[in-house]
């Protein structure tokens, strides 16, 4: 599926793989990170262990995440230097800004769920 910039099918397929790739790094990070971050907030109940049974697919999700932030990305930046290329304003329009937001939400997120479980041993004791 070849995807064409100008009608602006790359910026809502780059949306939708920043939102997969934010939506993987939340899923990652729901057994360890997510259960601390409720209870930070006050929120408490039985119902935060049923999180620990997501941790076997972390690293399905983290590669879930890193997969369509990357596309993601690598289709917004495509589509900026398109449109550079033929000579337009580079004016960079909402949507972009909009997944630049979420995909630099999605890193950070996956950059979390990534070193909470080697720098969790070190903090928590």
């Amino acid at each position: 599926m070849a995807l064409n910039t100008q009608s602006g099918e790359g910026s809502r397929a780059a949306t939708v793989l920043a939102a997969g790739g934010l939506l993987g790094a939340l899923a990652a990070s729901s057994c360890c990170i997510l259960p601390v971050a409720l209870f930070g907030l006050g929120i408490g109940g039985a119902w935060i262990g049923n999180f620990t049974r997501l941790a076997p697919y972390q690293p399905y999700f983290l590669a879930a995440a890193v997969a369509g932030a990357g596309a993601g990305y690598w289709l917004m930046r495509r589509s900026e230097i398109a449109a550079c290329a033929r000579d337009q304003a580079c004016a960079r329009p909402l949507p972009n800004r909009v997944v630049r937001i979420m995909l630099v939400t999605a890193v950070l997120a996956i950059v979390a769920a990534f070193s909470f479980d080697l720098l969790a041993p070190y903090v928590l004791t």
